[in-house]
């Protein structure tokens, strides 16, 4: 077992206050070959949105730099810790690293993420059909003793599984489980996975985020509430860990922290409906929906080609283009949601991000 393998009292006070947290692309140039400076860039646009951690080696940085092929997982993993110790931020800020695969595959990449620097793995179940549940659970063992882990219910339709209650449930009770990362897409679900923890002795140590792209205010703004053994127990969904953040960043850190304080009041205006929605629709042009997610990642990339952020909307498998129609509903979201987009602070500040 490796030795630094707990959060710090910060960031474990930062995290269950609520953060904004990116899904972190990968930035790539005509050749499909990394483009560093636009990488370091994105890094640092993170940064300075105010954001209060970023993910890396997650679906948004694409799988394939996993791929001997291209061999890339390290150099973005340590690419981006590079920024953040060069920025010298004062404010809290968590490293997460993105691990999945087998037992092996994982415990691998959580060793060389937690000897990167890396404050804790989002641990993927994706692509792990063949494992039972009780599988999963000895494999979450055994990654949390190198470093702490967010657990990650990811939606069936990009390679996720429904996992039942009592998994959520046995889950919640590993030591070194910090956080829940619920993106299944599915009311449902998500329940299960909240009702789950306020099940658990250890459902004040366990933080809360959403990665439900397609309702991410509705979750910041919802008290989850349930009779346990006789007990009425309140859970709330504090921040998001989400690829949709990884777009007009400096305007999420904005809404959630305009959330805190209306969370805080405790009179939640209708209008916050209004905005949910608009947040969705926006999304659904961003992931594709309309085409089951096949352009989420190039949609992604889209947005933040046009600001500037990248060059370009190459992915490293080339299948993975935008689909018909999706830049028309992006430039139709950019025309009816204008206040959502940070554009002139991207603006104000791109030179100095690509310097």
């Amino acid at each position: 077992m490796l030795t630094r393998n707990k959060l710090s009292n910060t960031l474990h006070e930062a995290l269950h206050q609520g953060l904004v947290i990116p899904a972190h692309p990968l930035a790539l140039n005509e050749e499909h070959q990394l483009d560093e400076r636009h990488q370091r860039a994105l890094t640092r646009y993170y940064i300075a949105s105010g954001a209060g951690g970023i993910a890396v080696g997650v679906h948004s940085t694409q799988f394939e730099i996993r791929d001997p092929k291209h061999d890339l997982f390290e150099t973005v993993l340590r690419m981006a810790v590079e920024e953040v110790e060069r920025a010298n931020i004062e404010r809290p800020f968590m490293k997460i690293a993105g691990v999945c695969g087998s037992t092996e595959q994982t415990m691998r990449e959580a060793e060389l993420a937690q000897q990167v620097g890396y404050d804790a793995a989002l641990l993927s179940m994706g692509g792990l059909s063949s494992m039972s549940e009780e599988e999963l659970l000895e494999r979450t063992e055994r990654v949390s003793a190198i470093m702490p882990i967010i657990g990650f219910y990811l939606q069936p339709s990009v390679g996720g599984r429904v996992l039942s209650f009592d998994f959520w449930r046995k889950f919640a009770d590993i030591p070194n489980v910090v956080a829940i990362k619920m993106a299944p897409f599915n009311r449902y679900q998500t329940i299960d996975v909240v009702r789950a923890v306020c099940y658990s002795d250890r459902r004040d140590e366990i933080a809360l985020y959403t990665g439900n792209d397609d309702n991410i205010v509705n979750d910041l703004l919802t008290t989850y509430r349930f009779d346990v053994r006789g007990q009425s127990i309140e859970k709330r969904i504090v921040g998001g860990l989400l690829g949709h953040w990884a777009v007009w960043t400096k305007k999420a850190v904005e809404l959630l922290e305009e959330i805190k304080k209306e969370r805080e009041r405790g009179e939640i205006s209708g209008e916050w409906l209004t905005r949910n929605i608009q947040i969705t629709d926006c999304n659904a042009a961003f992931f594709d929906t309309a085409h089951q997610f096949h352009g989420c990642i190039p949609g992604i990339h889209e947005v933040l080609r046009r600001q500037g952020l990248l060059k370009g909307i190459w992915c490293l498998n080339p299948n993975e283009t935008l689909s018909a129609g999706q830049a028309d509903e992006i430039d139709r979201v950019y025309r009816q949601y204008s206040h959502l987009h940070d554009d002139e602070f991207v603006a104000a500040h791109l030179q100095e991000w690509l310097e």
